[in-house]
């Protein structure tokens, strides 16, 4: 069966047929793609040897989720009752399977053949038992008997003693013996899970390695090496490692639900014991205990990665963590502040103009300033917050905090629904609550992703609205990682509208009609098709017509039509996808004006920008959503425009243009979906836009380049 792209007006040029398979590239392959471009960031020699152990880390956490998340869906939507999957269903779990064991067997040649050995060179070594010295080896020992061994309930199967519950990603055991158990039977399956409080990555004593060395080994290791002390009398005839991925997904019914908080608290509590996607297993792992596991979870053997080292790859960042070498880091980078926000009171800097911040170029902790100011400013009378994302620790919170415990009016919009920081929200509405403010969970059903911030501030004209605006979480952590813009405003209009946005989360009421922020799920999506479309009308009337568009993820099935009908029309269209893109640009008469790149460099990048030329008027959208139908449908998210000229102007030179330039980090996007990094034709033409903007916004770091050219001779 073919399928046309339906022309956006009678106007559009005729696109070409093109069977329905072919319009759209596969979400969970195009994943897998980002992943693997996060991989080759580990393959990079011209980057720090411990930033590269970090960079495979990333990978095998990034491969977690995909189980927890993407693999449990499509397992999920197998037809109930039947053994055979719909065959568009299989088909997508065996593409996906195929490449997900590529990209696990290369994150283990890597760790195995390259990174490894290159830290044992650089004097920081991973020692297997065999690697062991003597005096090591007795130091292992007495850690075993002193924290290891009093952790460990060993649980030998049999009809009293049923298979245990594994918790989700735990590292576990399982061992065969020989011989009869105290009670002459021959209980011969053993399961012993690794307690959850011992570190798995375990730094020995410097007087333990040569100097300038560190040595470290896996708990695993140290297991292994004295499992055989728990079994006296008895022999271990086979023995492997054993890990188990399950369905994180948390679901509440929308209908029945009458506390959403309760609720989560109680689904939190199962999410370690959802269905089970994936099994890794020890690569000597025995046949029949390898099949053992897979009947007692109920995995089909292609979900099975049998690897050669541990099987919780993530654990290993811990290593990156604890060895202080900064020759294997990255040039160490200090963010700056906009110089009219050192001295003077923050509330009188936007009184005169907006400010915007890029980060991590520039700090985050102006946003933190403009909460705690508003909490300790007698004149401010309330403070209103969206919180998606904000970590076990943040001093905004603690800010809000202070604010509702002093006498303002507080209303926090927690989003309990945060996928796997649930946990965080709710201590956090709890202790809000307990400091008298208003906290509210949202809207059931749409996650409310939306980053926003008011303060509302008496003063002689009357109450003054004063707003924070973002792409990114209010998280202290991830804002010195992830390249966000956040702009901070005392327009009048624009705050007005972030209120009523407020107003219409807590009391559940229509929005009022707003005239500069596009509101999901109610305009984002029609505001942005609009758009696309205004420029497909520009170009018809023969007049230059552009698109530039930044985000996470491009996936929304109308939103890649309107650019497909705006590409025939003559548009030219920048995309610059980090992560899944599902648009299939280069296609004759359908895509041939729309290219696509991926920015994979020393910070994830995480800004949302939207650029419509629309006859030089320039329009720039800062956004919290990605083209995707949750974000466009299915979540509370809103778009806001930059007014200020000198400001737009900013986000075009600084978030925009720098990325298009890009030779030495960006990927490219063909037709037949394959990604190729574009290589600068030599070091005197090499641009990097992250290093451009650290260089232009930051303190002045190391140059990445020559950094990175000495890791990979010294290596």
């Amino acid at each position: 069966m073919t399928r046309k792209a339906k022309p956006e007006s009678s106007h559009q040029a005729a696109q070409p047929e093109l069977p329905a398979n072919t319009i759209y590239l596969n979400r969970e392959l195009s994943q897998l793609a980002f992943n693997r471009r996060v991989l080759a960031q580990a393959e990079d020699r011209r980057v720090p040897l411990l930033e590269r152990l970090r960079y495979l880390c990333i990978c095998s956490s990034n491969l977690d989720e995909f189980f927890e998340v993407r693999i449990a869906s499509l397992l999920a939507n197998r037809i109930e009752g039947e053994n055979i999957d719909p065959p568009e269903l299989r088909a997508a779990l065996e593409r996906t399977s195929v490449e997900c064991h590529r990209i696990v067997a290369r994150q283990y040649q890597l760790l195995n053949d390259e990174i490894l050995p290159q830290l044992a060179t650089d004097g920081i070594h991973l020692l297997r038992h065999d690697d062991r010295n003597e005096a090591q080896r007795a130091w292992v020992k007495t850690y075993f008997e002193q924290h290891v061994r009093p952790l460990l309930t060993p649980i030998g199967l049999d009809p009293a003693h049923p298979f245990p519950q594994v918790h989700n990603k735990s590292l576990n055991f399982i061992i065969e013996l020989s011989g009869k158990d105290a009670f002459g039977r021959g209980t011969g399956i053993v399961i012993v899970k690794a307690p959850r409080v011992l570190p798995r990555v375990i730094k020995l004593p410097d007087h333990l390695s040569p100097k300038g060395n560190t040595s470290f080994c896996l708990l695993s290791s140290v297991i292994h090496a004295h499992i055989a002390e728990l079994f006296p009398g008895r022999e271990i005839t086979a023995y492997s490692q054993f890990r188990v991925t399950r369905n994180s997904d948390l679901w509440v019914d929308e209908e029945e639900v009458k506390n959403l908080r309760q609720a989560l608290e109680t689904e939190l509590q199962s999410r370690q014991f959802g269905v089970a996607v994936r099994l890794e297993v020890a690569a000597n792992c025995p046949e029949h205990l390898a099949q053992f596991l897979l009947n007692q979870f109920n995995i089909d053997r292609n979900r099975m990665y049998a690897v050669e080292g541990p099987v919780n790859m993530v654990r290993l960042s811990e290593i990156v963590n604890l060895v202080a070498l900064p020759e294997l880091r990255f040039p160490p980078f200090s963010p700056t502040l906009p110089h009219q926000l050192i001295s003077e009171n923050i509330f009188s800097v936007l009184d005169k103009k907006d400010v915007l911040l890029h980060h991590p170029f520039q700090s985050f902790q102006p946003v933190v300033d403009f909460i705690r100011s508003a909490a300790h400013d007698p004149a401010v009378v309330a403070i209103k917050q969206t919180i998606y994302r904000t970590g076990m620790n943040s001093d905004l919170m603690e800010a809000l905090i202070y604010a509702a415990h002093h006498g303002k009016e507080v209303t926090v919009i927690v989003e309990l629904m945060a996928r796997f920081d649930e946990e965080a929200n709710i201590n956090w509405a709890v202790k809000l609550e307990q400091a008298g403010a208003q906290v509210v969970y949202g809207v059931v059903g749409l996650k409310t992703h939306a980053k926003l911030a008011l303060v509302i501030r008496r003063e002689d004209a009357g109450l003054r609205f004063y707003a924070h605006l973002g792409t990114g979480n209010y998280h202290p952590n991830t804002t010195k990682f992830y390249t966000d813009f956040g702009l901070l405003t005392s327009n009048q209009e624009l705050t007005a509208e972030v209120n009523e946005v407020f107003i219409h989360l807590t009391s559940l009421t229509k929005p009022r009609s707003l005239s500069h922020l596009w509101l999901a799920p109610f305009t984002l999506q029609k505001e942005t098709i609009r758009a696309i479309r205004n420029e497909a009308q520009i170009a018809r009337e023969g007049r230059p017509a552009r698109i530039i568009a930044k985000m996470n993820a491009l996936l929304d099935e109308s939103v890649i039509r309107a650019l497909y009908a705006a590409s025939a029309d003559g548009v030219k269209i920048d995309l610059i996808v980090r992560g899944a893109c599902a648009l299939r640009p280069g296609v004759p008469g359908l895509s041939e004006n729309i290219k696509v790149r991926s920015i994979i460099g020393r910070y994830l990048e995480h800004s949302r920008i939207y650029y419509f030329r629309n006859d030089l008027k320039h329009d720039v959208y800062l956004a919290s959503a990605d083209w995707m139908n949750r974000n466009l449908f299915r979540r509370i998210e809103v778009a806001f425009p930059v007014l200020d000229k000198a400001l737009k102007k900013r986000v075009i030179t600084e978030g925009l243009n720098p990325y298009l330039k890009d030779n030495t980090n960006s990927w490219h996007l063909d037709v037949n979906g394959v990604y190729t990094l574009k290589k600068a034709r030599s070091k005197q033409q090499a641009f990097s836009a992250q290093q451009h903007l650290m260089t232009t916004l930051g303190a002045a770091p190391v140059s990445f380049a020559n950094a990175s050219s000495q890791q990979a001779s010294s290596a």
